[in-house]
């Protein structure tokens, strides 16, 4: 008895593990073939089965995927944590679209206007003619000459290597091939970031200069109400050192160069100089009513279209600053090349200042 006690109780635990091991191994098939099924129907459907994602509902979990909500993660590539970026396709037309659109308009339009001036006025010359006795004034020294072309001539080459990255694809890569098309945009970018440098050093260096006489004064007023004489002959309004022309170049390189500075900055080191936030913040304390929460994408993409707008604006303003400089005016050209000009056209351009330098003995007859 005692024997077949012991029999039918170790038969009784043999069963009841039996029991246990096939239901586990039912389960464990049964939960496969449900994660497989439902994986598979997530795939294939797009949906997350159960209708739940963790504490967040699944209409709650893609709305802030495609809302472009950004999450954390452990590698350097901080933009890794966004998963979908829905603002590029907007930012994508409005540069490809309007900004090219209307940008190259505009550099088409500046000379076309500037060639029917010229057909129009013709070369602005010296009415007086100039001094018959040869007399010069200095009009900037060594190092305001220096300024100047390390200024323009970085100038020169950001505003190519920048104009061929947004047309370069359409003007350069068709004549040329797309190999040299790679080549000079490749290497003109390159120019670009570290010439930029060079570029900043100069508007600093400008401003330095010459800020004390370029403080707009009532008189700008009047220079302005002629056209500063331009578009007549024998028109020649009271000028300082600089005129409200002058002043008005002035302004915008300065102000247009330390904006494009900053905008670059923010391009050199994307995702770590962020300035849009902070600006539209100051901005709204005067009732802008502009958004401030912009992810560090959002905030390159709009360093990278105001970059553009303000390069192409101030592309257009120099090129006129050139045509008044070289062919537009006779005798311009030699205050920055020799640093001395013709006293009659000092005296016609800069009356005032002529006189002040006059007394305190700066003009002298040429050698």
């Amino acid at each position: 008895m005692s024997t077949f006690t012991n029999l039918l109780r170790r038969g009784v635990i043999c069963l009841a593990l039996a029991a246990v091991l096939a239901f586990g191994a039912v389960s464990l098939t049964a939960g496969t073939a449900l994660l497989t099924a439902t994986g598979a129907q997530a795939q294939t459907q797009g949906e997350v089965p159960g209708g739940a994602s963790g504490t967040l509902s699944d209409a709650d979990f893609w709305r802030m995927v495609g809302g472009g909500d950004r999450g954390t993660v452990s590698i350097p590539d901080k933009k890794a944590g966004q998963f979908v970026q829905r603002d590029g396709d907007a930012w994508r037309a409005f540069k490809n679209g309007p900004l090219s659109t209307y940008g190259a308009w505009a550099l088409a339009g500046i000379l076309v206007v500037l060639v029917l001036f010229f057909l129009l006025r013709g070369r602005i010359k010296i009415d007086h003619g100039k001094d018959p006795q040869g007399r010069t004034i200095e009009r900037f020294n060594s190092l305001e000459r220096a300024v100047h072309w390390l200024t323009a001539t970085s100038f020169i080459v950001l505003a190519l290597t920048g104009l061929n990255v947004l047309y370069g694809r359409y003007v350069i890569k068709p004549i040329f091939g797309p190999e040299l098309f790679g080549s000079l945009t490749y290497y003109g970018k390159l120019a670009h970031n570290y010439i930029a440098f060079a570029f900043m050093l100069g508007i600093a260096l400008m401003f330095l200069l010459w800020i004390k006489d370029n403080i707009p004064s009532g008189r700008d007023l009047k220079w302005l109400a002629v056209g500063g004489g331009m578009f007549s002959k024998n028109v020649h309004p009271e000028a300082a050192r600089f005129n409200a022309g002058q002043k008005l170049i002035f302004w915008s390189v300065v102000l247009g160069g330390f904006s494009l500075s900053l905008s670059g900055i923010a391009l050199m080191w994307p995702f770590e100089v962020t300035p849009w936030s902070g600006t539209f913040a100051l901005l709204n304390n005067f009732g802008a009513g502009l958004p401030t929460d912009f992810t560090p994408l959002q905030e390159t993409q709009l360093s990278v279209l105001w970059h553009s707008v303000v390069a192409l604006v101030m592309i257009v303003i120099i090129i006129a600053h050139i045509y008044i400089g070289s062919i537009g005016m006779e005798g311009a050209f030699d205050a920055v090349g020799s640093g001395q000009v013709d006293i009659n056209w000092a005296r016609e351009h800069h009356s005032l200042w002529v006189e002040e330098e006059m007394q305190k003995g700066y003009g002298h007859p040429a050698e």
